[in-house]
């Protein structure tokens, strides 16, 4: 599933390109992807108004919108999840020219071989705004697993794992008996930390994924988040979490790039999970 990085790819792609164009018209018949709105509830919702801003709080990504013809009054809110595998494409205005004429995608992995040259089936794009200008925002989802939806609940998400403070991640990861990346893992508690950023930020903090929340005394906890904020804004800046340093050893037979130790595998927190045995206590 795309994590924080790839989620705040698309949101960057939203707030640039896509801000302040007036909703011409909505394709929102897919019913799965829609879900629980039937088709055309969230095309009526929209239809004339502007998205304004562009949101982010760890994997939740949403917008809010212009009142009705571009008005200041507040709109109603659009949430986007990415699922496993959406990106957000937005098109430019149909007389745009030169550079301003490029396309912008954002989500799942941007800028790498994994997304450049895919196809694009029409069925793919499962929900469109098109814009009075000519251009449009698209979400592709190959495996059909985002959500579009109008007010997304927001109460249940812990604060952003890029932005949480000191003494509030001591309080939310350092309780408990819970394995610490099944803690780390749960949305309650830190939102925005998948199955690979969890890897990587506890490789890089030497803390073995299996170890337990209480365990971790406070200049562990102060080191694991650290280590998080580092792992997740060289993501942003990289491209996805993919390309975090222990990554591509995360498979059979490879071993650590710090000390040569084979790496391990389990399952902790319902996830796979590699670790160091040799640097990770």
């Amino acid at each position: 599933m795309p994590e924080l990085p790839e989620v705040e790819s698309a949101r960057k792609v939203i707030e640039k390109a896509a801000l302040q164009r007036t909703i011409a018209d909505v394709d929102d018949t897919d019913t799965y992807e829609c879900r629980p709105h039937r088709p055309g509830e969230i095309r009526d919702a929209l239809v004339g108004r502007q998205l304004t801003s562009a949101h982010r709080q760890g994997k939740t990504m949403w917008c809010e919108t212009s009142g009705p013809d571009g008005s200041p009054a507040p709109g109603p809110r659009l949430g986007i999840h990415l699922g496993m595998s959406g990106r957000i494409l937005v098109a430019p205005p149909a007389d745009a020219d030169g550079d301003s004429a490029k396309e912008h995608v954002g989500g799942d992995y941007v800028g790498t071989g994994r997304s450049r040259g895919r196809p694009r089936k029409e069925v793919w794009f499962r929900f469109t705004l098109n814009f009075e200008d000519g251009g449009s925002m698209r979400l592709l989802d190959t495996r059909r697993l985002g959500r579009v939806r109008l007010e997304p609940d927001l109460d249940a998400l812990g604060p952003d794992a890029a932005e949480i403070g000191r003494d509030d991640f001591r309080t939310r990861i350092g309780r408990g008996r819970a394995p610490v990346k099944a803690r780390l893992l749960d949305q309650h508690a830190i939102a925005g930390v998948g199955n690979l950023l969890a890897d990587e930020t506890l490789w890089q903090a030497g803390i073995s994924p299996q170890r337990r929340t209480g365990e971790l005394d406070t200049a562990e906890l102060d080191e694991l988040r650290r280590q998080l904020r580092k792992a997740t804004r060289l993501a942003i800046r990289h491209g996805g979490v993919h390309t975090g340093e222990i990554i591509r050893h995360r498979r059979s037979g490879e071993h650590c790039p710090r000390c040569g130790a084979e790496m391990q595998r389990a399952t902790v927190g319902g996830r796979t999970t590699w670790w160091c045995p040799k640097e990770q206590q």
